[in-house]
């Protein structure tokens, strides 16, 4: 193993990416841009749900229980419709996704002390979103009945309100969120982000910089040459695992100055784990670019093998423990659900190397079978 070759090498190829435009773009523009794309679109807070109100009633009591809808962020008022005949063509063209009937008789019936019954439209082509839209009406719901309720008895019994309301929640529940206390996506999000763009960019980066090198037939320099297989490889994805370890940093600084996303964790670990992340994404790169011959296959084989496991079975938007049983084994079989585990720690929880040296091991162990699988299937010898 020679140091001078590996290191000239490495030269060359910072060299043949500062020289291309195209590829230096995709090496130093695209992670920050999809990282600012990404975490400026991808949000799954549900707020200002667009809201109407069919007052069929017209008294004081649905005006007030109309009234309580609105009052939040939560919900945004359209406005009024007389007739619920027009509320089919707004929920199918998208203006309105939420709608609350006030039946005739609302107002009587509570004022004799009688139940009664409202009723709500939610539009549930969006599963998750419906259901946290109709968490939000029950909690709103629930409420005002509370609020009836202590009304009613402090009327009858004598008792203030505050003191009616006390007796008739004799349990209260206090929630307390912990590592997320304004209960943000964004803060959940954008660290994820960190680990799909970091198993998006290093891998094209890679495979694509090998490849092309088959393409141009340059790769016969190789054939002819005296450099090793190991110096060949060092000196090749050097530059590669450098770019991708400063496009790390550069997502960390995003994600605390633009996003605003707290670091609560050990820096150094982050740091150490970033690093063994970007050999292991770094190593699949090589091993798609072993196994293409052109470019464009590359890409097709780089997207389907990072992009799909990096969104759907790392937890960023599903979580782990919520996948079916293949979907899990699928997921623990990969690197990106372990770095997930870290970014997630190191900024949200304070988490470090006591509590996610598991983790830190498992992509050790991927890297070092990455590059050691690319090491005995590269071959000086061209393929026929």
């Amino acid at each position: 193993m020679n140091l001078q070759r590996i290191t000239a090498y490495a030269y060359k190829e910072w060299r043949e990416i500062a020289r291309d435009r195209l590829f230096f773009s995709l090496a130093f523009v695209v992670p920050p841009l999809l990282m600012l794309l990404f975490g400026v679109g991808l949000s799954l807070d549900v707020e200002h749900i667009p809201f109407v109100v069919i007052d069929q009633d017209h008294s004081q009591y649905s005006r007030d229980y109309a009234a309580r809808y609105s009052s939040g962020p939560y919900f945004n008022l359209l406005g009024q419709l007389d007739h619920p005949d027009r509320l089919d063509t707004l929920m199918a063209s998208g203006t309105v996704r939420a709608a609350l009937i006030i039946p005739a008789g609302f107002g009587a019936r509570l004022a004799a002390g009688k139940p009664t019954e409202v009723q709500t439209l939610i539009d549930g082509t969006f599963p998750s979103r419906a259901l946290t839209t109709k968490g939000y009406l029950d909690a709103i719901n629930a409420q005002a009945n509370l609020d009836g309720l202590a009304k009613l008895l402090a009327q009858r019994s004598g008792l203030t309100e505050d003191a009616a309301r006390q007796r008739l929640t004799p349990v209260k529940l206090a929630v307390r969120y912990r590592y997320n206390e304004a209960v943000l996506s964004l803060w959940s999000i954008v660290p994820k982000l960190l680990m799909v763009i970091l198993m998006i960019s290093p891998p094209f980066l890679t495979s694509i910089g090998v490849v092309r090198e088959k393409e141009s037939g340059a790769i016969f320099n190789l054939y002819a040459s005296n450099l090793s297989r190991g110096e060949y490889l060092l000196g090749k994805l050097a530059p590669y695992v450098a770019i991708s370890f400063l496009n790390a940093w550069v997502l960390w600084l995003m994600a605390l100055w633009v996003f605003g996303v707290p670091f609560r964790g050990s820096l150094a670990f982050f740091a150490l784990a970033s690093g063994v992340y970007v050999l292991c994404t770094t190593g699949i790169g090589l091993l798609v670019s072993i196994a293409t011959r052109s470019q464009v296959a590359a890409m097709i084989v780089t997207a389907i093998v990072t992009v799909v496991p990096a969104v759907l079975y790392s937890g960023v938007l599903i979580p782990v423990p919520s996948l079916g049983p293949t979907g899990q084994l699928i997921a623990h079989a990969l690197p990106a659900m372990y770095y997930t585990e870290i970014a997630v720690g190191c900024f949200l929880k304070g988490s470090g190397m006591a509590d996610l040296w598991p983790q830190l091991l498992v992509l050790a162990g991927y890297a070092a079978a990455l590059f050691t699988a690319g090491f005995l299937l590269m071959s000086k010898r061209p393929k026929v």
